[in-house]
């Protein structure tokens, strides 16, 4: 597979990767990226309904005001 980069601001960003990791060559940039994000993405799909669950329950709070920076009763009394 041959790839072309027409993107000069692409092309310094993979660069830049080819400067600060001490890679070979951009394919070893490519995969050292292609392995990092699959990790990521793995983490995420593992972790969703933990991730999920916390965001529901934040949303929770904040229907109850609970939520950090939410105006309590009394202070909305004084206003």
């Amino acid at each position: 597979m041959r790839i072309e980069i027409r993107d000069p601001a692409l092309e310094a960003r993979i660069q830049k990767q080819l400067d600060a990791t001490g890679s070979g060559s951009v394919e070893e940039v490519l995969v050292r990226l292609l392995e990092t994000q699959e990790q990521e993405d793995r983490w995420r799909l593992e972790n969703r309904d933990a991730i999920n669950m916390k965001i529901r329950r934040s949303l929770d709070q904040l229907d109850r005001r609970e939520g950090v920076g939410c105006v309590s009763s009394e202070a909305e009394k004084q206003a």
